[in-house]
């Protein structure tokens, strides 16, 4: 399978969200994607915790008075004459109430080629403005600005929504472009790398990596200016797999079933090893006991499977 070009901009994808108010689900939004390149597979491969941030300003009867609270709140002191009692005192006078922007982050996945790196990552915000408290607490006043922005004990009410949840672009990533990249902003070779350079040469390349597990990119600016690059690998796997049991002592056709029965439930060969190397279900002393049975009398696993876990012996690694 050759790795095709994608034409999908970044400006596409924010003018179809700006356009599509969401339902029940994300189905049409996934069917309008692909209508854009119907020459690709995208899926809907995960959707994150629910997040929030700081939102605005509203009075009683649900009226916008500033999107941004903190520029409100600081703004508004300096119109107070940085009195802080003459802001307590007009906030509680007005009866204003805080908003936050409640989230979940949707991952689709664009799949372009065979290979563990070639997809390409969607990331889009799916946000609805809530409120749920008063700006100021009068039992609990606050101390600071921050403690009106983001307070510790702050005045709850009955939650309720401003108008409809929206579709936001965050962004789009080529994985395969964002690993070379990757690999230059670190000497050694990155974890996540070698994760998906084990996966290409195993027997699990068969599957999809993208099917089990997908890369989140992360970029900031460090302390001196310097951009800081990494990634974390995330597991898709919405079924309840066992724990793989502690192997240690086991060996031979009794080892080779538990590790058949565990990949068999994750659907593809040699996924106990990955699942080993995130640290989820699999202990890595599990990893022992297998090299243990296959350089004594036993040989289950394929050769190249058998490669990368020797290589892992000699020089583990987790992500």
């Amino acid at each position: 399978m050759t790795k095709q070009a994608v034409e999908l901009s970044g400006q596409k994808v924010s003018e179809l969200c700006k356009k599509l108010i969401p339902g029940k689900d994300d189905l049409s939004l996934l069917a309008k994607i692909q209508a854009l390149i119907p020459e690709h597979t995208v899926r809907l491969a995960r959707t994150g915790d629910e997040w929030y941030r700081i939102g605005g300003v509203v009075d009683s009867n649900g009226n916008r008075i500033a999107k941004d609270l903190i520029e409100w709140v600081e703004r508004t002191f300096l119109e107070c004459g940085q009195n802080f009692q003459t802001l307590i005192d007009h906030v509680l006078e007005q009866e204003y109430l805080a908003t936050r922007q409640t989230g979940k982050t949707l991952y689709f996945v664009i799949e372009t080629g065979a290979l563990a790196e070639d997809f390409i990552l969607l990331e889009i915000d799916k946000t609805l403005e809530v409120v749920d408290r008063l700006l100021v607490n009068e039992e609990v006043l606050p101390e600071d600005l921050e403690d009106i922005i983001d307070p510790l004990t702050p005045a709850t009410i009955d939650r309720y929504s401003l108008g409809h949840s929206r579709y936001q672009y965050r962004r789009k990533t080529d994985i395969k472009i964002f690993m070379q990249t990757l690999s230059q902003h670190h000497a050694l070779e990155h974890p996540v790398q070698r994760f998906m350079d084990d996966w290409n040469r195993s027997s699990a390349a068969k599957t999809l990596f993208s099917q089990d597990w997908i890369i989140r990119p992360y970029q900031h600016t460090g302390r001196y200016r310097e951009q800081i690059i990494n990634a974390e690998i995330i597991n898709l796997q919405t079924g309840q797999l066992p724990h793989l049991e502690d192997m240690v002592g086991k060996q031979g056709s009794t080892l080779n079933n538990l590790l058949t029965r565990f990949d068999r439930q994750a659907g593809y060969s040699f996924a106990w090893f990955f699942y080993m190397v995130k640290g989820k279900l699999v202990s890595p002393y599990n990893g022992e006991a297998v090299y243990h049975d296959i350089t004594g009398d036993f040989a289950y696993l394929s050769e190249r499977d058998e490669a990368i876990l020797r290589d892992w012996i000699a020089s583990p690694y987790n992500v």
